[in-house]
Parts: C-alpha cells; structure tokens; sequence
C-alpha cells in the first residue's frame, strides 16, 4: 500500500450548510454557488471557460466514519457502500457534474449545486460527452426506482 496526501486546490461556497438541505444530486439542483480555487492554483483555470460542464471531485468533510453497507436513498434494502453514492464512505470523496456558468478571476459560478459549504475541492476535470456518456448503462437496484424520487433532498 502506498499512502496518499491530497491538498485541496479551493472550496465550495455553497447556501448549504447541512447535509438535509443538500439535494442528493447536481441533476436535482437549480442552485448557483461559487468554487473558490486558491491564488496558487488558479493558473490551471486557463482554457476552462469554455467548457460548460465541470466534474468536481470533493470531500465530504461533514462525513464521520463509513459503514459497508448503507440503507440509500430510493430504497429500503442495505446495499455495498460501493453500489451507493453515500457520503460515508471509506474516503469520503464525492463528485459532482455541475454547470460552470462563468469564471472571474479565480472563483467558477456553477449551477446545480449539490455540495455543502466549506467542501474543500480536491480536483475539476471538464465534462465532455464524448468521452463521458455511454448508450449501455445498466443502473442496477436503481432500475424502476429512479424516477419515483419525489423529495430529492439529503434529509
């Protein structure tokens, strides 16, 4: 095993600031926040403008320990933390497609905002549907479920 140190390069400022008011999906959010990229990083946002879409790798610092097998939203069952999209996780690292509206300077105004405020950013890779979207997806025990999530917030 090798160990791993990550730094943050920014944080998400976010109307959220507890996990029950947090949507359970960008998909499901019309909310706008920022990303703040610290001053040492935020060269790399050259050319990212023109991207509409942004994968945003994040921690879920709210997070406290993990459990195996967790009861997730849409269903009653206990399922494998690695068939979930569960905060607590084993590295409690999250990601969200999110809509990059526009840059100034070294802050990214995005839409469809899932994230609570304060979550330190770990990374942001471009979305690009070519490389990104597959036609023979099989969603597993979500199958028949997705569509029936009337309250798609965290609590």
């Amino acid at each position: 095993m090798i160990d791993m140190e990550f730094k943050p390069i920014g944080k998400v400022h976010s109307p959220y600031k507890e996990k029950a008011t947090a949507p359970i999906q960008p998909k499901y959010s019309d909310e706008f926040g920022k990303i703040e990229i610290f001053p040492e990083f935020a060269d790399g946002l050259k050319d990212l403008e023109g991207f509409s879409h942004i994968w945003v790798i994040f921690v879920f610092h709210k997070s406290e320990g993990y459990d195996l097998h967790v009861k997730p939203y849409l269903d009653e069952e206990a399922r494998g933390v690695f068939a979930c999209r569960a905060p607590r996780r084993p590295n409690p690292i999250g990601m969200s497609l999110v809509k990059l509206e526009n840059i100034s300077d070294n802050i990214l105004n995005i839409k469809g905002l899932d994230m609570l405020d304060g979550s330190p950013v770990l990374d942001i890779k471009p979305y690009v549907g070519d490389f990104d979207e597959f036609s023979d997806v099989r969603i597993g025990w979500l199958e028949g479920k997705v569509q029936q999530a009337p309250d798609k917030t965290g609590g």
